[in-house]
């Protein structure tokens, strides 16, 4: 069973390549062009990564998707890995737009979400003001005000997946010479939002589980658990052994816990296929 607790693979070489046969292709939406990719086919799942991220660090969690009969799509967020972006400030509302964008081009009228950090950040608020387009999500790792943040700690685990974003943004960015300025304005948006109350948590009907590494260095667990408690019908999952970066840890706890979570939503698409993991 694959582990890399400590990151030293993911910062030398990165998370699995995705894989060869992976269609891509590009949406403007909003004053930034959105590199996407597709693979398999079934019941749509948009896997959105976190800030600094691309969607690259999800290579361990498409096969095992597509295996179980989903069609995984994964998209660099604006002003990430391949996406550009304008002079707008970054918001997870923002964000979630050109989220609808690749699912409109794609003709995705719903989607089950996977979102890490800031990914999880977006899909809830696309659960919360596009619920007919959403089939679930889950949100893994991030905060919904800024109470649910820890104080920040740098640890060698830490600088290994910086130095690891600060690489993919030189290799994959049209614009790799401004990576502290892009550090910078991704900051502020974490800084800032989202600001969601409890009344606004209260108001999303779409099924969530809020996946919680017992050893994440960023996000509370209590605020994890007041998520659970105040979103109707959410579940709480703490993982073990593992930190805020779960997915390259120990993808094979992390893919247990999605497809989980997916296997329990209602079916979301008329291509329904045999999903060869039951």
């Amino acid at each position: 069973m694959f582990h890399d607790d400590d990151l030293e693979q993911f910062d030398a070489t990165g998370a699995a390549p995705l894989p060869a046969d992976a269609r891509t292709g590009r949406v403007s939406n909003r004053g930034a062009s959105i590199w996407y990719a597709e693979c398999g086919a079934g019941p749509a799942v948009i896997l959105l990564h976190g800030g600094l991220g691309n969607a690259g660090n999800w290579g361990y969690q498409v096969a095992p998707l597509v295996e179980a009969g989903y069609r995984a799509i994964l998209m660099d967020s604006r002003g990430h890995g391949r996406s550009t972006r304008d002079g707008q400030p970054y918001s997870y509302d923002l964000m979630g737009t050109d989220v609808l964008a690749v699912m409109d081009l794609l003709s995705i009228d719903k989607a089950a979400i996977v979102g890490w950090s800031d990914g999880a950040c977006t899909g809830m608020v696309l659960g919360r003001h596009h619920p007919e387009r959403i089939a679930g999500i889950f949100f893994f790792a991030c905060n919904m005000d800024s109470s649910g943040t820890l104080p920040f700690e740098l640890t060698p685990r830490i600088e290994r997946c910086f130095s690891r974003h600060k690489k993919d943004y030189a290799t994959l960015s049209p614009t790799p010479d401004t990576f502290d300025d892009f550090v910078e304005a991704v900051g502020l948006m974490q800084r800032t939002q989202p600001d969601y109350r409890a009344a606004d948590l209260a108001t999303i009907a779409v099924p969530v589980t809020i996946a919680q590494s017992v050893g994440d260095e960023f996000i509370r667990r209590e605020h994890a658990e007041y998520l659970a408690r105040t979103i109707p019908g959410a579940e709480l999952v703490m993982m073990e052994g593992v930190t805020h970066f779960a997915p390259v840890q120990r993808p094979d706890a992390f893919n247990g816990a999605m497809l989980r979570f997916l296997r329990s939503l209602p079916d979301w698409a008329d291509d329904q296929v045999f999903r060869n993991d039951r």
